[in-house]
């Protein structure tokens, strides 16, 4: 299939008729059919059957379709690395990443400091997935991103901020007053409690299980969630026990909840990540030191 055979299909596939596709890419109705049957001819099957008067795509039409999804995936990345390098970053702006653990307490403390300091900077803060945040910063989107620990990469600078660690946060009355007095739980307390598991793929769900496996210790987890925060939203409204990191603890209601060290420890890098084949601005310094300043203020509290 040739890109323009692809373009026609995606547009076929979108929405669902000749006439909407050739809106859609704004050619003649005519034109999207001749483009239609001519890759139909090259493949040498049909892709949509004609169904009471609707085009429904074929089994190979399904089968091809996620493929194509991820071409002009792919397509889009490039039109957007483009974009970055035409237009590079302006003076007066600053393009920041972070995950969602980050984006509720520590950058906005950390974003007020800044603040004060250049008040004419247009600041642009996105919250997302690790991997998502890596990308990113690999296409030239952003200046800065802020995550937990992270696979090292070529192209990109990591700087430590500091150790967070991880904390227990129970709702009011689950655990034994005993041991919720007692500042620390270990994770052999946990094992007959309800837990919110974060994701495998998560680095910090990935860091709790290791120390599962080394303590012997399996949890009971009848909720797994994306974030950090959702994890914290359960333990709130007395749902579950969440282990999370001492960042989105910050953020506890403690008339709720109990927190509590988690013993042994399990240490949780917060590192700074920016591309690696250009200077840092000096706006992008300057909210590094912010942020540095801020999460080290906030792990002593």
């Amino acid at each position: 299939m040739r890109l323009r055979h692809i373009e026609v299909f995606n547009a076929v596939m979108l929405t669902g008729s000749v006439s909407a596709a050739a809106r859609l890419m704004n050619v003649t109705q005519p034109a999207v059919s001749r483009i239609l049957a001519h890759a139909e001819l090259q493949l040498g099957f049909a892709l949509f059957q004609r169904v009471k008067g609707r085009l429904v795509p074929t089994q190979e039409a399904q089968t091809l379709y996620p493929q194509v999804q991820q071409l002009f995936a792919q397509l889009d990345e490039v039109q957007r690395l483009a974009a970055s390098l035409k237009n590079p970053q302006r003076r007066d702006e600053l393009r920041i990443l972070t995950v969602f653990a980050l984006s509720v307490e520590l950058l906005p403390r950390a974003l007020r400091v800044f603040r004060a300091q250049y008040p004419g900077v247009a600041v642009t803060i996105d919250a997302l997935h690790s991997p998502q945040i890596v990308a990113a910063l690999l296409r030239q989107e952003a200046d800065l991103g802020f995550v937990f620990t992270a696979a090292a990469h070529p192209s990109l600078v990591q700087e430590h901020l500091a150790d967070a660690r991880m904390l227990c946060v129970a709702p009011r009355g689950m655990l034994p007053p005993a041991l919720a007095a007692g500042g620390s739980i270990a994770l052999s307390d946990l094992a007959q409690q309800p837990l919110v598991r974060l994701a495998a793929s998560d680095p910090i769900g990935t860091l709790v299980n290791h120390a599962c496996r080394e303590a012997e210790v399996s949890l009971q987890a009848p909720y797994t969630v994306q974030t950090y925060h959702a994890a914290l939203a359960l333990a709130h409204h007395g749902q579950a026990c969440a282990l999370v990191d001492a960042c989105t603890a910050a953020s506890a209601e403690r008339d709720k909840v109990d927190v509590l060290a988690v013993q042994p420890p399990i240490a949780v890098p917060v590192q700074a990540l920016r591309p690696a084949h250009r200077p840092a601005s000096l706006l992008a310094e300057a909210m590094l030191r912010c942020m540095r300043t801020v999460v080290v203020q906030a792990l002593a509290e």
